[in-house]
């Protein structure tokens, strides 16, 4: 009776990605339209001098062109602006954030109100767009109007980015934004976010979400208070991006921030999916390794229930599932899936320490800032 409850339970977390992403749709190809609308491209930017090159050199290569290009130097420590200079963008300091404003928000916000295109497209300086990607937006744009996000494509090079694995599935699956059905709050992903001019102003801009961490995630939700559509894509081969690039340090930092800013913006059915296929990964790690201790060294695998041919499968599965999920997010290497307790102890510890620095600290560092993330104090920046 245990054996077959521990089977239903398994099964039942390996539905949950089944579930929640059974509409994880790519940015369609596009076709190049005749009159499209100008498009205007502002990048908020702080110490990206190694990341604009790509981004600004994707940009010049796009089958539909934007009209304009604004970087927003966000207090830039390295040569941010320089690099911007000699990609073609025009350049414009940020300054200091007024009262009240995180410095993404600010810097948004100070780039819309120095473009004039029809279209606003938000990009991240660490994002590349393929040439196509503009035809592929302005087509979901067409379709859905409102605001059109991607999660684009995680570019994995050196082997520590690997271990990225689990927080890009997380992200996807918690996020609740890939089932046929809303199952919570509308939720955006700020690396690419293109919208009219006209709703943006509508809605209130970035000025609507000053304050706000999840700039991107409140924005969403201001869109949808407005009856604005919200429309999520993944980026696929349309929109890239590489997370991190600066050594396993920057990764650990950067999620940590991630995690402790967004889990409470997740939408709590599909979190209590992630939790529950998370859970399972860990029991399924615990016990097809206790089980292996137990032939190699005859003790372990008393401990654990089950026999050992379920954990066996029950590796073998989860492992592929894995596999499917990522080769959607990005580019990881076969022996983050096949050997997934590897990425996923990254997962616990990187988790682990976002919620002690949230708990304890109340604050993250992020680029040579500290985010608060008490309430009566969200997105204050010290």
């Amino acid at each position: 009776m245990a054996d077959l409850l521990l089977v239903v339970l398994l099964l039942t977390a390996a539905a949950c990605p089944w579930w929640f992403l059974r509409d994880l749709r790519t940015l369609p190809p596009g076709r190049t339209p005749t009159g499209s609308p100008s498009i205007s491209v502002v990048v908020p930017a702080r110490d990206e001098e190694d990341s604009l090159p790509a981004l600004l050199a994707s940009l010049r290569e796009l089958s539909v062109p934007v009209a304009d290009v604004v970087v927003v130097d966000d207090g830039s420590r390295d040569r941010t602006a320089d690099v911007a200079h000699a990609g073609g963008a025009r350049v414009l300091p940020a300054g200091t954030p007024p009262p009240g404003w995180t410095g993404k928000a600010w810097a948004c916000h100070t780039g819309a109100g120095a473009t004039t295109g029809d279209l606003l497209l938000f990009l991240d300086a660490d994002t590349v767009l393929a040439p196509g990607a503009t035809a592929g937006l302005l087509e979901l744009h067409e379709r859905h109007g409102g605001l059109v996000s991607v999660q684009p494509f995680h570019r994995v090079v050196r082997p520590y980015e690997q271990l990225s694995a689990y927080f890009n599935v997380v992200s996807l699956l918690a996020s609740g934004a890939f089932t046929r059905h809303p199952v919570g709050r509308p939720m955006a992903f700020g690396p690419c976010l293109l919208t009219s001019r006209a709703d943006y102003d509508s809605v209130g801009g970035h000025a609507s979400v000053r304050g706000e961490i999840l700039d991107d995630v409140q924005l969403a939700a201001a869109y949808d208070r407005a009856e604005l559509s919200v429309r999520c894509a993944a980026g696929g081969r349309s929109v890239s991006m590489r997370s991190y690039p600066g050594g396993l340090a920057q990764l650990v930092s950067g999620w940590t921030k991630n995690v402790a800013s967004g889990a409470a913006a997740a939408a709590p059915r599909a979190t209590l999916a992630a939790v529950l296929w998370i859970c399972a990964h860990h029991a399924v790690a615990v016990g097809a390794l206790a089980h292996l201790a137990e032939a190699l060294t005859g003790r372990g695998g008393s401990l654990v229930l089950g026999p050992p041919l379920l954990w066996a499968v029950a590796w073998v599965g989860f492992a592929w599932q894995l596999r499917a999920i990522l080769r959607r997010a990005g580019s990881f290497r076969w022996w983050t899936w096949a050997l997934f307790p590897v990425p996923l102890l990254a997962f616990d510890l990187v988790f682990a320490r976002s919620a002690v620095l949230t708990a304890v600290r109340r604050s993250v560092r992020w680029r040579g800032r500290t985010v608060d993330l008490r309430r009566d104090r969200a997105g204050e920046v010290v």
